[in-house]
């Protein structure tokens, strides 16, 4: 029968989330802007799986030799990073996923090179690691594992989280993990044992419109705002958007409606005179300008 390595089918753990807090149980670790992966390691070999168990080892040839950093055969949880400046670029990892030609992947491994940050150990040499606690998973890792060009630990402090989050936010970074010293790693499960902690950009835009449901209730909305007197998209938004506030939404278009589309790329959307404000927060822009993972907070006065 085969073990947890040769089925090759773990599911990361999963984190809740909160707002800051210091506690002596816990330690604290950045939130690294990357794509989550396993790596499978053994004496000859690197497989690479991405949180959707998908093997995408071809797609990063500069990690094809992170088995002769380990001493063992492991399974380690971590992220695929690229680091510009010293800080993660997600936007180049992203452009880094999507390529799918060989001589295309091998240019863009020498520009824009992926480094493996393990933050986790969960098998080494036929055993399984997931029961014991965190602090003891991550002794075996540091242990068993060397640094390298291709491959890091994730550091951590312990206790004082309220504190490295004003500096992780101040430094511009997307935020810290909090990890329980005594957690066991749940595979697949999301508990109170890690808990992440996320920088959020905060602002107030113009709603454009929405996309009605099949009812024609208020689905997704539709923000911008204005720049030098043009209007700008900078996205739509579903999370956090109350029942009342749909339902104000919807009843200021019976009589607040605009004959313009504002952006045409919403093929059947509810336009509306640009009067409604909302606030939305959000991760960070991206490079076109629109919001990473908005969150709805309200409606503007």
């Amino acid at each position: 029968m085969s073990d947890l390595f040769d089925q090759k089918g773990i599911a990361p753990m999963l984190l809740k989330e909160s707002a800051p807090f210091d506690d002596p149980d816990c330690i604290y670790e950045l939130k690294l802007d990357g794509i989550r992966c396993l790596a499978y390691l053994e004496h000859d070999s690197t497989q690479l799986r991405n949180k959707r168990n998908k093997d995408v080892t071809a797609l990063y040839p500069e990690l094809s030799q992170l088995h002769t950093f380990a001493r063992g055969k492991c399974i380690l949880d971590g992220e695929l990073v690229v680091f510009k400046d010293g800080k993660p670029d997600f936007f180049a990892l992203t452009a880094r996923s999507l390529q799918s030609r060989p001589f295309k992947i091998k240019i863009a491994a020498k520009q824009s090179p992926v480094q493996f940050v393990a933050y986790d150990i969960l098998y080494l040499n036929g055993e399984i690691l997931t029961d014991k606690p965190l602090t003891e998973r991550k002794a075996i890792m540091q242990n068993n594992l060397r640094e390298g060009s291709a491959i890091s630990i994730s550091r951590y402090i312990e206790g004082n989280g309220i504190e490295f989050f004003r500096l992780v936010k101040k430094q511009g970074l997307e935020g810290i993990v909090a990890k329980r010293k005594d957690g066991k790693y749940h595979i697949g499960k999301r508990t109170d044992d890690w808990i992440k902690i996320k920088v959020m950009q905060e602002e107030d835009l113009i709603i454009f419109g929405y996309q009605p449901d099949e009812t024609g209730a208020v689905k997704d909305v539709i923000l911008g705002c204005y720049n030098n007197g043009k209007p700008c998209l900078r996205g739509k938004v579903y999370l956090g958007i109350g029942s009342e506030e749909r339902s104000y939404i919807r009843n200021f278009a019976k009589s607040n409606r605009s004959n313009k589309a504002w952006f045409e790329q919403f093929d059947g959307a509810v336009w509306l005179q640009p009067k409604l404000m909302g606030t939305v927060k959000y991760m960070h822009a991206t490079k076109s300008g629109s919001m990473r993972q908005p969150v709805w907070k309200g409606l503007k006065e």
